[in-house]
Formats: C-alpha cells, sequence, structure tokens
C-alpha cells in the first residue's frame, strides 16, 4: 500500500536491486555498462577516479548522463565529497547533466543535506534529479534519521560500509557483527522517512559463496538492494533482491483470499491455515508490485 492508503502498483516502485558503481575515468567500462543488467549505475567521479583524470572524467560522465545513454537503467553520478576543490565543479556539471541522482559522500547532517540541495536548485538542476547521500561515518549513524527526513528530494541512503569498518577500526568479518548496530540505525531512519536504503559493497568479488550470503544477510535486514564493484556481482545481486516464485505464489494467494473475503463481507481470512491480517495483504501486495516493476525494467531494456 502507498502511503495515502491505496492499493501500490508498478509505478510507485523502481527495482534498486543492483547498483553498479562504474569508474568515470574508464571508458571502456562505461561502454560495457550498456550491455549489463544492472538497475542502476552510479557513474563515480570520487574514489575511482584519481587527481589528474578527474576534469576529464567529469566531462565524459556527465555526457553521457546527459545523451541517455543507459537507457531505463537508474543514472546517478558520485560526485566528490564538500570538503575537495572537486564538489562546487562535479556538482554544478551533474546538475547540468540532469542524471536520475547525485550521489554525495560522507553526508553527516541535515544541513548539509539542504546544502547540497540549495547547490542543485542554484545550478538548474531538473526536479526529477534526486539527492542519494552515502552514510558511511559513526556520526552518521547517530544522525541518520535527521539525514532522511532533511529532503524529499532525497531519495535513498546508500551505506558506506568500508569506510564505517575503518572509523569504527572493526574488523570485515563474515555476518558484519560490528556493524550491525549502525546498519540497523540507518534502516530503521530509511523506514521512518520512507526512504529507500542500499548496503554497502562486498569486497572480495572471488569469493561468490560469501557475496550470496551477504546479499541474503541483506535482503534479510530489509535494504532494497546492494551497490556492487564487479559486473559478476550484477545477477546474483538481482536474483538475491527480488521476490522468489514462492513467495510471488504465496502474496497471490492472500491477495485474492482476502478480496474474496471483503467480496463475502467475511472478516476472516486464511491462507494454508494461517489467519491473514491487514499487514500480510499489505506485504503481498508490495511483493507483487515489485515483481512488476521487476518485469517492466526488464522489458524496456
Amino acid at each position: 500500500m502507498t502511503a495515502d492508503g491505496n492499493q501500490a502498483t508498478a509505478t510507485d516502485f523502481r527495482p534498486r536491486r543492483s547498483v553498479l558503481y562504474m569508474p568515470g575515468a574508464n571508458e571502456r567500462a562505461l561502454e560495457k555498462a550498456k550491455g549489463l543488467p544492472a538497475d542502476a549505475l552510479i557513474l563515480d567521479l570520487e574514489d575511482a577516479v584519481a587527481p589528474a583524470a578527474k576534469e576529464a572524467a567529469r566531462e565524459r560522465v556527465c555526457a553521457l548522463a546527459a545523451e541517455g545513454a543507459y537507457g531505463h537503467r537508474e543514472v546517478i553520478i558520485r560526485v566528490n565529497g564538500r570538503d575537495t576543490s572537486w564538489h562546487a565543479d562535479d556538482l554544478r556539471a551533474a546538475a547540468k547533466a540532469g542524471p536520475d541522482a547525485v550521489l554525495v559522500p560522507k553526508v553527516s547532517s541535515a544541513d548539509e543535506v539542504h546544502a547540497i540541495e540549495a547547490d542543485l536548485v542554484a545550478a538548474g538542476a531538473p526536479e526529477r534529479t534526486k539527492i542519494w547521500a552515502m552514510v558511511e561515518t559513526p556520526i552518521a549513524m547517530l544522525r541518520a534519521l535527521e539525514i532522511a527526513a532533511a529532503s524529499p528530494r532525497l531519495a535513498v541512503l546508500v551505506m558506506g560500509t568500508n569506510d564505517l569498518a575503518n572509523e569504527l577500526r572493526a574488523e570485515h568479518v563474515p555476518g558484519r557483527a560490528p556493524l550491525l548496530p549502525g546498519l540497523g540505525l540507518c534502516l530503521l531512519a530509511a523506514r521512518a522517512a520512507g526512504k529507500a536504503i542500499i548496503d554497502g559493497v562486498y569486497n572480495d568479488v572471488r569469493n561468490a559463496e560469501g557475496f550470496a550470503a551477504e546479499c541474503q544477510q541483506g535482503r534479510e535486514l530489509g535494504f532494497d538492494g546492494k551497490t556492487l564493484i564487479h559486473p559478476g556481482q550484477v545477477e546474483p545481486c538481482n536474483e538475491a533482491f527480488s521476490p522468489s516464485d514462492k513467495q510471488l505464489t504465496e502474496a497471490t494467494e492472500i491477495v485474492r483470499a482476502f478480496e474474496e473475503a471483503v467480496a463475502e463481507g467475511r472478516g476472516v481470512v486464511t491462507v494454508n491455515g494461517r489467519m491473514i491480517e491487514n499487514l500480510h495483504v499489505d506485504n503481498a501486495r508490495r511483493l507483487l508490485a515489485v515483481d512488476a516493476a521487476i518485469a517492466e525494467l526488464a522489458a524496456a531494456r
């Protein structure tokens, strides 16, 4: 269901199962991305680009975003941080290019969100260009709700788990126990503010089993998808964050049983011996709408 109580539809959801970072200085990789089944692409001007290549990467990335080179995939430009000499030029160029969103690293307060929004407006960014905020520091974890609720233009929180682990002096371990408090705080904030939230990257691209386990953990926790650093991670990530056939079958049964009960004036609904409440119906409709949106995106590629 939507916030106003209406039944959700496919257009209410934008799949963000797989969100792949693409280095803005790598022309070959940027070209290859046009054929990848990622739901969203982050064209990166920050970590993946050496200082000497920043300006050329900015020009290349913004040109690709402006021309709609990636079809129906969501396109996000990650600018350099507000504490760098490249930030202002990155933001102005991104605003002019008009991507789906601008991703800003190390956002730590509502004031920073307001400043980013003001800069985008001043630079003439179209209304469709949203703000994605990377939350990757201890102070950002503690201010997650403040950040998430700062502006309607802020659409997505992105977990920066590598930087968070570094600042916590934590180890990268299976199960991510050191990071779970921060992940939980940000998930709570995103859901309270009605925003999407994307899990952090998995570093060992050769460890398919470990990656699958972390995708499963992220989905179970409630993340909408995961940021990725290698094209080989895209398809398993899409599978992990898509509703399963079993879930979709059950969701269809729940919605059908509920609608039949309403039509017959019955107040009690059971499916496979289980009592069904409104929250189960809402979740079933959400899963079906997500599946429809995924099918819509796949058909548009």
